[in-house]
């Protein structure tokens, strides 16, 4: 995994980090196991007073050296663990521990309740982008560009209108993160094979509970067997950056000396080549795109692991343990990148209207062509255009010459109304209104985000930005 980013700015990782230690997720399995014991107690299932020792215990009275120990001579990732947790019980609560349940149940609900507080801090980011690109798309609404398909000029188009393509997209994976994490972020305490053979009815009633302490759903059947919703949520987040990777090609691209359109910030003293003097790279969008493209792997391979046999194998578990945490690691490396390049890209206007202008009025050939049609109809005009068009582009001709040499035309059309024609500034269509619409709905999503996350969220992310 790619070590997170560490720029000069004062966006930092918000905490992230912090949720995917070794140590966050020992208190994850601490709380876990807290919320069992007192949901059991709650059902009549053990004494409300081992749940209350068990529930007493934090990361500290824990000895790790121990478990260390013990996980050398038992070969089990988890039962060294519940074994020093079973001491720092003391006598009473230790005879509860880790009461009708099993491993898994466990560890994953732990790392689904990571998953889901890192999701959170997704989500932050995500309001912080869309607010970006909002400014962005109505900075730029009018600012006219060049629309390129196949690598070739098209017709003309408004950056903002980019940058709409962007926040659409982005508001469907916001969209879909929030639909499925009632799948995703669920708590599973069914026992060994998942149907509550230990626990019986109450188990149930148990697992309700836990997930309502946790701030999660509950599985329905808590098949051990069972990963699709780890897959869903892999893809999307692979979806969800899709777009980031997207916007950096664009970037980077356009950024090279030959368009000149677009360019990262630059730090002054940022060195690009330990042999040019002269380079400055896009390091943000040539980090967004190798995350991405390591990111888009990991659905396929839980795909392939999620139709493993029988009612449990934990060759399937350790696969989705790793690409999990993968998954939200190569995610935060990218939305960290994609929200200082989205507040700090450079947009250079001046560049744009020029290449948008280097076919001579060819581009607009679709707009003479509609005013054409008006009088002759669609076809024939498509034939005439094409006509001119053609000798303007392999004849070398100047397009505007080509035009009003044109007897057809020049019955039509006076000059200045074939020169207001061919002007690329007057043929962007509805670019500059879904600029608009669309940096509307950007800065609506990024407060109603915002009013979305729970006080305590907010204050973790603050907490951690000074733990930084």
């Amino acid at each position: 995994m790619r070590a997170f980013y560490d720029s000069k700015s004062k966006l930092d990782d918000r905490g992230i980090k912090k949720l995917l230690t070794e140590t966050a997720k020992y208190e994850a399995w601490l709380k876990v196991e807290a919320a069992l014991a007192l949901s059991q107690a709650e059902e009549g299932f053990i004494p409300m007073e081992a749940a209350r020792d068990i529930g007493a215990v934090r990361l500290e009275d824990l000895d790790l050296e121990e478990m260390e120990r013990i996980k050398a001579r038992v070969g089990h990732g988890f039962v060294p663990f519940i074994k020093v947790l079973v001491k720092a019980c003391g006598e009473n609560g230790g005879k509860y521990v880790h009461y009708g349940v099993t491993t898994q149940n466990i560890q994953q609900t732990a790392q689904l309740y990571t998953a889901m507080q890192v999701n959170s801090v997704f989500k932050s980011f995500l309001a912080d982008i869309l607010e970006n690109l909002g400014r962005l798309a109505m900075d730029h609404k009018d600012t006219v560009m060049s629309g390129r398909t196949h690598g070739r000029h098209a017709i003309p188009i408004t950056y903002g209108y980019k940058v709409s393509v962007w926040i659409s997209e982005l508001i469907m994976s916001l969209e879909r993160l929030e639909e499925s994490e009632k799948r995703v972020f669920v708590a599973m305490m069914g026992g060994a094979a998942g149907g509550f053979h230990a626990t019986g009815a109450p188990g149930r009633s148990v697992q309700k509970r836990v997930a309502g302490k946790l701030g999660m759903g509950s599985m329905e059947v808590p098949s051990r067997n069972m990963s699709q919703m780890k897959v869903e949520y892999l893809m999307d987040l692979a979806l969800l950056c899709n777009t980031f990777h997207k916007m950096a090609e664009e970037v980077y691209y356009t950024g090279m000396e030959e368009f000149s359109e677009i360019s990262e910030s630059f730090a002054p003293g940022t060195i690009g080549s330990s042999t040019m003097p002269q380079k400055i790279n896009p390091k943000l969008a040539k980090g967004i795109i190798a995350n991405s493209q390591k990111l888009y792997s990991l659905p396929a391979v839980g795909l392939y692991s999620a139709v493993r046999m029988f009612e449990g194998d934990s060759s399937s578990y350790m696969l989705f343990d790793g690409i999990m945490e993968e998954g939200l690691q190569l995610t935060a490396e990218v939305l960290i990148r994609a929200e200082e390049l989205s507040r700090t890209l450079k947009v250079n206007k001046e560049q744009m209207l020029k290449n948008a202008n280097i076919n001579q009025g060819l581009d607009n050939s679709e707009w003479i062509m509609m005013h054409v049609a008006e009088k002759i109809g669609k076809d024939k005009a498509h034939e005439l255009m094409y006509e001119k068009a053609m000798k303007a582009e392999l004849e070398g001709e100047d397009y505007y010459h080509v035009l009003t040499k044109d007897e057809t035309l020049a019955s039509m059309f006076t000059a200045d109304e074939l020169k207001s024609m061919i002007d690329p500034g007057n043929y962007t269509g509805l670019c500059s209104l879904l600029a608009e619409e669309m940096s509307r709905k950007a800065l609506e999503r990024a407060v109603k985000i915002r009013k979305s996350r729970k006080p305590e969220e907010i204050d973790g992310d603050r907490k951690a930005a000074a733990d930084e």
